[in-house]
């Protein structure tokens, strides 16, 4: 059955594969495209570099009016990731507008995931050290 937004997410889809954002990918599942499976590539220069993170998108019908449901699967030690691989991001909670699409959420999601050790860094002292240590210990 072809809905609104499984409409959208196969326009998406076809964005994704014709014009793909550099270190992200990401494909419906097989058999359900309400469900995504994604996967961040560790950005160079920063304890992340050479990870490989993967991640599960999954929409609702209300797509893209309401956001996906992001969450890593992959082990995460950073500050904007829960415990059970949600992920803190303004664009999925309150500044949701149905002008993003997957690449888009993705491409958030690598840029908060970069640039985040490196501000938490600065204030941090001896923890940086600790943070640094641990995310390359647990995501490589």
């Amino acid at each position: 059955m072809s809905t609104p937004a499984r409409r959208r997410l196969m326009r998406d889809f076809k964005r994704l594969q014709e014009d793909p954002p550099v270190g992200v990918s990401g494909a419906p599942s097989e058999n359900n495209i309400m469900q995504w499976n994604a996967v961040i590539f560790g950005p160079e220069g920063t304890p992340f570099e050479d990870g490989t993170f993967k991640l599960v998108i999954e929409f609702s019908e209300e797509y893209p009016n309401k956001p996906p449901t992001v969450r890593f699967l992959s082990k995460m030690f950073h500050p904007n990731v829960y415990a059970d691989g949600s992920i803190c991001l303004d664009i999925l909670q309150n500044r949701w507008s149905p002008t993003y699409d997957v690449s888009s959420i993705l491409t958030s999601i690598q840029v908060k995931h970069e640039l985040c050790p490196r501000s938490i860094a600065r204030g941090c002292g001896e923890g940086r050290k600790l943070f640094l240590e641990i995310e390359k210990e647990d995501c490589l």
